[in-house]
């Protein structure tokens, strides 16, 4: 009768997701107030934080809002670019790869 060899089964690692951040671009247009509310409906901010992240991207031109897996910083971006293009407003958001 052959002898079983039983051989290690190979580990299998599942790597981390990469990360991107979504960043808000200023603009000389969209009214502050309005900023803070996208941050607030779309990233579950609250008012200081919203306002915090409104102005820095204000005074350094940008600022990450946060960092997400790859589609939900995408949804996220399109969802808040999207609210300030339906008020008629420049507002812009982006995604980028951490690290």
């Amino acid at each position: 009768m052959p002898e079983t060899v039983l051989l290690p089964k190979p580990e299998t690692r599942t790597g981390r997701p990469r990360l991107f951040k979504v960043i808000l671009l200023n603009d000389d247009f969209t009214p502050r107030d309005f900023v803070v509310k996208v941050l607030k409906a779309v990233f579950r901010m609250t008012e200081g934080e919203a306002l915090g992240v409104m102005l820095t991207a204000h005074r350094k031109g940008a600022c990450v809002v946060a960092v997400y897996t790859q589609e939900v910083a995408e949804t996220k971006a399109r969802q808040a670019t999207d609210m300030g293009a339906r008020a008629g407003y420049p507002l812009a958001f982006t995604t980028e790869k951490e690290g």
